[in-house]
């Protein structure tokens, strides 16, 4: 029996949003009811009620009250190296079921479910259904050929050289690579931030990947492949067609606005939940549930059910 969705947190907004905003060097404070960003250049006001991801780069600080209103609206905040280099840190989403999490758990546990998954993105990729007779060898080499072959047609189309995916952040190499490289790794950047906050603001794991696997962002990089040659790659030998100049922040407006027009949110959160998809031995929390408050307790598992009114030892909840 399928659960009865009696919890809106589990409906999150996120699909709705405008991506993402990437700042650096000012600061985020609450004022009034409004979240307002303060620079150099003067204030502005934040789109923060329509805005999926706030990533913050170096020089940015952000009040308690600013941090807690982004919540209760549902974006996610993430901490970034300049130019969206490097992760470091991440807010929750606004889910606050574990429903969601349960079903990715349960899929990757399973090595036949597990192998249904990885074929569903593949598809997703490819954009037809997988032949149920292709090996993941032969999944992976087909996926190979495919991003090659994006690689050179864009080069071809816009007339940008490529010579390889050349890239090695552990060595400094950044200033010296060449520019469609470096817009091509602010773009995954990017496309990586949407993603993630997409994960959790859903309701699912990060870490648990199908594809990708040991890292705690695995299944970011699972779902943001099943993107990054219709996105990332043509934006990023456009912008570089454009000017071989400040690629990095060109990318990610010309991104945010790709995101936009191709309603890219609603596709990620529609993907996402047709990867896992509810099954008749899901467990079955009952209607009047409470599930709005964060701080309240769990319930209690009992096999096929679960048992309201958990308690939660060391805290009053009378």
């Amino acid at each position: 029996m399928e659960r009865k969705v009696t919890d809106l947190n589990e409906l999150p907004r996120f699909r709705d949003g405008l991506s993402y905003l990437y700042l650096e060097a000012g600061n985020i404070v609450q004022h009034d009811f409004a979240v307002v960003w303060l620079s150099e250049m003067g204030s502005s006001q934040l789109p923060a009620a329509s805005l999926s991801v706030l990533m913050l780069g170096p020089g940015t600080s952000i009040t308690h009250a600013a941090v807690h209103q982004l919540a209760q609206l549902g974006c996610s905040v993430l901490w970034v190296g300049q130019d969206l280099v490097r992760f470091y840190a991440c807010g929750t989403g606004e889910t606050r079921s574990s429903l969601r999490i349960q079903r990715q758990a349960r899929a990757w546990c399973d090595q036949s479910l597990h192998l249904r998954v990885v074929r569903k993105m593949y598809a997703l990729r490819f954009g037809y259904p997988v032949p149920e007779e292709w090996t993941l060898e032969q999944l992976r080499g087909h996926e190979g050929v495919r991003v090659r072959t994006t690689y050179t047609e864009w080069s071809r189309k816009t007339g940008v050289p490529w010579y390889g995916r050349r890239y090695d952040r552990n060595k400094g190499q950044w200033n010296s690579s060449d520019p469609v490289n470096r817009a091509l790794s602010s773009g995954a950047a990017c496309l990586y931030g949407v993603c993630h906050a997409a994960i959790v603001s859903a309701g699912y794991s990060t870490a648990l990947g199908f594809l990708h696997t040991g890292k705690q962002l695995s299944f970011v990089y699972d779902v943001a492949d099943i993107y990054k040659a219709s996105s990332v790659i043509p934006v990023a030998f456009q912008a570089v067609a454009d000017s071989p100049n400040h690629v990095e922040s060109r990318v990610r407006t010309k991104l945010r606005d790709q995101f936009r027009e191709t309603r890219l949110l609603e596709r990620v959160i529609d993907d996402l939940n047709s990867l896992f998809p509810p099954n008749a031995s899901e467990a079955v929390v009952p209607d009047g549930v409470d599930g709005d408050d964060p701080a309240l307790p769990g319930d209690l598992w009992e096999g096929d059910v679960y048992i309201p009114g958990g308690t939660a030892y060391g805290l009053d909840h009378s």
